[in-house]
């Protein structure tokens, strides 16, 4: 059996940065355990499988340690693949999940969030742009949270919230860019954390750890902003957000938060395509 791949770097204008992800198109849905195998093979943050649905797509992801029920950057890029690679001719797709209905958009101009204050999209990610539309995850405080949180990270935690990941404010961008975090310890936590502070040149910038699920850091995390948007978007007093991602490869996202969607907008870039032979 032969299968397409697909690997488009995400949140990225140029290859060798933001997050790079997996993409198999597939007619009908292969056995879970086959999936889980070809994301371990693959071993980036996460594969993303989709089949068609009438006029939409069905799609589901996996990271090297198991299926995950959101992610952003693979969205971004199978939308990138349908468009791109696949003749996609309309505007607007429309992905079917495990958390619900998920629209990917075309952008012919700067992204929502490259509104008032926020900074516009640079040329050269200009075109083409993306916009994900994500459910929005208000996180909520979390009074007592595992002693073991504040071990990993060896930094003063300003605030701990939840919604599905553990989201860890700390005191400025210089904390967030410097960490080093245990990742044994947060294995043995078992959850996803993000760790978050206000940015000196971006409303907000982050982190992503998932040691857990085979993920030390990931490069650019679509759906933690879903948590971010409407923390950082309630406590600044905004809709429209520009964010970065701190890890070593970086990443730019032009965000809106609309009550109880997000959007999320970002440029892709084609690394290649290849068969897998089973």
């Amino acid at each position: 059996m032969d299968l397409p791949l697909y690997q488009v770097d995400a949140f990225a204008s140029r290859p060798f940065s933001g997050n790079p992800a997996a993409v198999v198109p597939l007619d009908e849905w292969l056995p879970d355990t086959l999936m889980q195998e070809i994301a371990r093979e693959n071993n980036l943050s996460e594969t993303a499988f989709f089949t068609p649905r009438g006029a939409d797509f069905h799609i589901r992801w996996f990271t090297p340690g198991g299926e995950i029920n959101l992610c952003g950057h693979a969205t971004l890029a199978s939308a990138f693949v349908l468009f791109h690679e696949l003749g996609y001719v309309r505007d607007e797709i429309l992905f079917d999940s495990a958390s619900g209905p998920l629209k990917v958009s075309r952008e012919a101009a700067a992204p929502p969030g490259a509104r008032g204050a926020v900074p516009a999209a640079p040329p050269e990610a200009a075109a083409p742009l993306l916009t994900l539309d994500f459910p929005a995850w208000p996180p909520r405080p979390v009074q007592e949270y595992p002693p073991a949180l504040a071990q990993a990270l060896n930094r003063e935690i300003v605030s701990v919230h939840e919604y599905r990941d553990l989201l860890v404010e700390l005191e400025d961008e210089s904390a967030v860019r410097n960490l080093h975090p245990d990742f044994g310890l947060l294995r043995e936590l078992g959850q996803c954390v993000i760790v978050t502070a206000r940015g000196t040149d971006a409303d907000f910038v982050s982190r992503f750890f998932a040691p857990h699920l085979g993920i030390d850091e990931d490069p650019v995390t679509g759906s933690a902003h879903t948590q971010l948007i409407p923390f950082w978007g309630a406590r600044l007093n905004k809709k429209d957000l520009y964010a970065k991602q701190l890890s070593r490869r970086g990443g730019e996202l032009w965000c809106t938060w609309a009550g109880d969607r997000v959007t999320i907008s970002g440029a892709c870039a084609f690394f290649l395509k290849g068969t897998i032979s089973i």
